[in-house]
């Protein structure tokens, strides 16, 4: 039992290490940087442009409110 709980503190201790390591890069902020506000914009975009041709040229009947078109039934009295 011993052995196996010092080498799962052994691996943890690594793992440590290496998460420290990926951390320390700046390839992400550098990525962000550069091209975070464009790919925002363009998926903003791309979204809009999706969204407004399924909007007007699908021909789907959206119901957005069913007030004034859904009538009562008349009452049968027996």
């Amino acid at each position: 039992m011993y052995r196996f709980a010092k080498a799962a503190l052994n691996l943890s201790g690594q793992t440590a290490r290496q998460v420290a390591v990926r951390q320390k890069s700046d390839l992400s902020r550098e990525f962000h940087a550069k091209y975070g506000a464009p790919l925002l914009i363009a998926g903003a975009t791309f979204c809009t442009a999706v969204w407004a041709y399924v909007i007007t040229s699908t021909g789907i009947t959206w119901n957005l409110s069913p007030v004034g078109k859904v009538q009562p039934k008349p009452w049968l009295e027996e």
